[in-house]
Parts: C-alpha cells; sequence; structure tokens
C-alpha cells in the first residue's frame, strides 16, 4: 500500500455531529481527514451514520456541530462542480436512454452538449471499458456494467474526490472485483480520492489504504487496514472481523456479535458497544471513553488507555 503521510488533506471534519428534528443522535464528535490520493473505506453496521456522514462530506447535509471543510479546487473558492463524484449502490440509469445518452445527462443539464462534451462521455466510457457499448441500452448490461457507467459519469468533470456508498453490493464475486480492480487503477492514474462504504471485508482488506470502524454514531477505530486487521484494538472491529470468514489459513469456528445497536434516540451514557462487549468493566458503563492515540491508530477504548499514555508520554520526551 502506499505511504500517505504528508499527503495534503482535502476532507478534514473535527467534532462534526448531526441530530435530527426527532432527536436521533446520527453522528457524534466525527474527527477525520481524507488525503489527496488515499482511498479510504468505512465499515460499521446499518444505521450508524455512514451515510449521514457521506452527505456531510458531500455539503448535501449539514452539521448540527462541529466543522466539515472540504478543500477541492483553487484555495478560498467554491467547490467547483464536478470535484465529487458519487457512486451508489444502485445503478440507475434511463431504461429509455442508451449508455452515451445517459452519460450526456450531466451536459444536458447544464445546457451544453457539443462535440467537446461528447469527446469527454467518450473518453469517461474508454477509461472504465465500455467503449464500444455506446448505443447499448442498460437492459443490455450486465450489473457490473452499468455500474461502470455510473463511474464514467463520476469521471467527467475530473474529480478530486469520488464518493461510494456500496457500489459492489448487487454484484457477484468475480464482477465485484472486476470492478473494484478498475476503479483502483482509474485512482492511480487520476489522483482523485476515494471514500467507500462496503460490508465486504475482502474488499476492504485488499483495496483501501486506511479503514475507519464507526458504531453508533462514533469513531470506533480507524488505522491502516492492514495494521488494524492485524491488530484490532476494538472489541466490535475484533467481533466484527471474526464473523467473517478468511479464505487463508485454516478453518476457524465463526463467532456472531451478540445484542444490537444501541437506539441513537437514546444512547447508552457510557461505552456504546458496552452492552455487548465481552471485556465490559463498570468504567465502561459510566462515561464515554476517549479516542485513544495507540501506534498509529486511534480506537475508542479504556482497554487501550495504559498504551496510549505510554505512547503520548514517550512523544512528549517524558518516558
Amino acid at each position: 500500500m502506499r505511504e500517505l503521510g504528508g499527503a495534503e488533506a482535502i476532507v478534514a471534519l473535527s467534532g462534526v455531529g448531526k441530530r435530527f428534528a426527532s432527536g436521533l443522535e446520527a453522528l457524534d464528535g466525527i474527527d477525520l481527514t481524507v488525503a489527496r490520493g488515499e482511498f479510504l473505506s468505512l465499515l460499521g453496521p446499518s444505521g450508524c451514520g455512514k451515510s449521514t456522514l457521506l452527505r456531510i462530506i458531500a455539503g448535501l447535509s449539514e452539521p448540527t456541530r462541529g466543522t466539515c471543510r472540504v478543500s477541492l479546487g483553487k484555495p478560498g473558492k467554491p467547490i467547483p462542480s464536478g470535484r465529487i463524484g458519487f457512486v451508489f449502490q444502485d445503478p440507475t440509469l434511463m431504461p429509455w436512454s442508451n449508455v452515451a445518452a445517459n452519460a450526456e445527462l450531466p451536459f444536458r443539464i447544464a445546457g451544453r452538449v457539443g462535440a467537446e462534451e461528447r469527446d469527454r462521455v467518450a473518453a469517461a466510457l474508454r477509461a472504465v471499458g465500455l467503449a464500444g457499448f455506446e448505443g447499448a441500452y442498460p437492459h443490455q448490461l450486465s450489473g457490473g456494467m452499468r455500474q461502470r457507467a455510473m463511474i464514467a459519469m463520476a469521471l467527467l468533470f475530473t474529480p478530486e474526490l469520488i464518493i461510494m456508498d456500496e457500489p459492489t453490493s448487487a454484484l457477484d464475486v468475480v464482477g465485484q472485483r472486476s470492478l473494484m480492480v478498475q476503479i483502483k487503477e482509474l485512482q492511480e492514474q487520476l489522483g482523485f480520492a476515494v471514500i467507500f462504504v462496503t460490508h465486504d471485508m475482502s474488499l476492504v482488506r485488499h483495496f483501501s489504504d486506511r479503514l475507519l470502524v464507526m458504531y453508533a454514531a462514533q469513531v470506533a477505530e480507524l488505522g491502516r487496514t492492514d495494521q488494524l486487521f492485524e491488530r484490532r484494538l476494538h472489541p466490535y472491529t475484533r467481533g466484527l472481523l471474526e464473523a467473517f470468514p478468511s479464505i487463508h489459513g485454516a478453518n476457524e469456528r465463526l463467532v456472531g456479535i451478540p445484542g444490537q445497536p444501541p437506539d441513537l434516540l437514546h444512547p447508552p451514557s457510557g461505552c456504546r458497544f458496552a452492552p455487548r462487549c465481552p471485556y465490559v468493566m463498570e468504567r465502561c458503563r459510566a462515561a464515554q471513553p476517549p479516542l485513544l492515540p495507540v501506534d498509529g491508530e486511534l480506537v475508542r477504548c479504556i482497554l487501550h488507555e495504559e498504551a496510549a499514555l505510554l505512547e503520548t508520554a514517550s512523544k512528549e520526551g517524558v518516558a
């Protein structure tokens, strides 16, 4: 995996929270940066706040507290149109239009479809391996090909960030890997960053640089993907990975996580994973644990307080 140290941050969230009028707390104190050219994956149970986080980063929703800074285009200027591309779970194409006409839609909305725009559409379709399919209709394409068409549309305006919300969930294993290889190759050629939401551990492990694990509207763990898979510092991360079968090594018994995520209308006062945690202590139920720095990762668990204190002391020259 590429080293990301020193790369420019194009997304920076500080203390971001989102509470809806119903009282539901969808996000609680999210701190996150995304570097230029980085591939960041998001994992977490349904309802943990992943989609809300994506909407805030994309500028489609405002946080109720904290700040979200997205630095695309020229400093001090509004984000140029098209600098953020989107690829969603359902590749929704107009069934009555062919691939080229679907890809031209953003230009048609803007009222300009000329030779230059058609050339850009043709170039984007070539980039995703759809050259020769310009005249095909959506029903004539496989699910993976329809997703490639959506990626081509996301590439039309030379994005610096592409947000992908479970784009492979409707594809078979071969289609998933083929699509992800294509995305990774395009990312390396064009230099855009990717924020990728998925429930597929194998895709996360093979394609992402860093991994953000969310639980109940909070960051549970954040770090380099390879390191996080090996260390599994947070009990939720550990339980999540132990419930996923590995294709390497001996067969192991899969163990599920008992219980359910908490109700975010009435979240627990202490650690939000405490009711399901096999390592729970009385302190866990009394107060929310902070995010602790441990060997380049961040983890929200008091089991790692001592390691975090030693690391902080070492950095300050005390140890």
